[in-house]
């Protein structure tokens, strides 16, 4: 049988049993761009990531973006000066939105070892050019490193100061615990030989008609969830084998994480479960309902593989935010029970570089703590004080009110 048979069976599955399909937030291919060769090699890359995307559409989903992720950026710049590599990635970014991609160039920091220039490289890069995304890496296995949080610190507050709005953050994470491979943008990476893909859903509104029907029942939720998050795992399943198999890429696997976006929201989504407003009693519990259902699905899986809980990428979660029905500490939390971590986070323009390097330590103390990954993604906003709102100019963003810290 087909792979394409599989998939039209799998269809039938999900109109019996999900009311509505989520939309792939990303096909991502992993590339180890060469100088001499980097336009061709991105060109091969993207008709895989296309073959793809048709066979979504064919299947009646829609595919958000197609992203690709390059080694680590210290890698392709190898002997360059600051000014000749800042022209490449200037390329880059060019190239990503004539072509209508999106771009990660890794981590600039992936051990406390490493030479910090390619993050001073980053600041310049994440400040002025608005395509391209990256990240570094605040713990691994080997533990936490503790200098590449202080200049991750040191980069986020450059970045918020001289990128228009302060946006370039939204550009930015810094990782714990996360493998590679990941297809969620900004905290993937890889270290391998490239030619390779993954799968993100972005299925917060799965998540919603499993916890409306199921509204307190957490044994019931827990179940029901699983299956129907796995109907569409299975058809990204069959979908990345056999773009492998017609292409010769690797297909490494798929993230079921329920990512929210805008109107898709996983805080409506627990709202309803719940019966209250996010960040009320309960909301931890369905957190952990939704990551016990995700980790469940029967697939080869990628990344975080859990649930994320933007503050700003999710409509109803900022309008939450202003109301201080949750905080940072909620946030790290609900963390200790899935993903991923502290994302999209208003900070006030005064926030100190030791208030960051606390922040993010705690999260890279919860990640080893417990060996899970885990990201923060913190964006302060120069001569913004608590109680004012954000001004981001983002369809990605939505803006809310800006907290003091503890």
């Amino acid at each position: 049988m087909k792979l394409i048979t599989l998939t039209v069976l799998l269809l039938i599955s999900i109109q019996l049993v999900a009311q509505s399909k989520p939309r792939v937030r990303t096909i991502t291919g992993f590339v180890r761009l060469d100088q001499a060769t980097y336009e061709k090699q991105i060109a091969d890359a993207l008709i895989v990531l296309h073959r793809g995307k048709t066979e979504f559409e064919t299947a009646g989903y829609q595919v958000e973006t197609l992203r690709l992720t390059t080694q680590p950026l210290g890698e392709p710049i190898v002997g360059m000066s600051n000014e000749r590599a800042l022209a490449f990635l200037a390329s880059l970014d060019e190239l990503s939105a004539k072509e209508n991609f999106l771009l990660n160039v890794g981590p600039a920091m992936m051990h406390d070892t490493d030479d910090p220039a390619p993050m001073h490289l980053l600041e310049l890069t994440l400040s002025t050019l608005p395509h391209i995304e990256a990240s570094a890496i605040i713990a691994d296995e080997a533990g936490i490193h503790w200098k590449t949080i202080h200049r991750t610190s040191e980069l986020v507050k450059y970045v918020a100061k001289h990128s228009p709005r302060s946006q370039g953050t939204f550009n930015f994470t810094a990782t714990a615990m996360l493998k590679p491979l990941s297809p969620f943008f900004p905290g993937s990476y890889h270290t391998g030989p490239g030619r390779e893909f993954a799968i993100g859903f972005e299925g917060a509104n799965v998540v919603a008609d499993v916890f409306t029907k199921d509204k307190g029942n957490a044994e019931q939720a827990t179940v029901d969830l699983t299956a129907a998050l796995t109907i569409h795992a299975k058809v990204a399943d069959g979908i990345g084998n056999e773009v492998a198999q017609e292409t010769g890429w690797s297909y490494v696997g798929v993230d079921p994480t329920p990512a929210p976006l805008g109107d898709v929201s996983i805080a409506a989504a627990i709202e309803d479960f719940t019966g209250a407003k996010f960040g009320s009693s309960g909301t931890l519990t369905a957190a952990r309902i939704i990551t016990a259902a995700v980790k469940a699905v029967p697939v080869k899986q990628i990344g975080y593989s859990g649930l994320m809980v933007p503050v700003m990428e999710d409509k109803l979660m900022a309008k939450r935010w202003a109301e201080s029905t949750y905080n940072i500490d909620s946030l790290l939390a609900y963390s200790s029970v899935c993903g991923t971590g502290l994302d999209t986070i208003p900070l006030p323009g005064d926030v100190t570089i030791e208030q960051m390097d606390r922040i993010y330590a705690d999260v890279a103390s919860l990640a080893t703590k417990w060996n899970k990954p885990l990201s923060a993604r913190l964006q302060p906003i120069p001569n913004k004080k608590p109680d004012d709102q954000t001004n981001f100019d983002s369809p990605y963003l939505f803006n809310t009110t800006i907290h003091a810290l503890p």
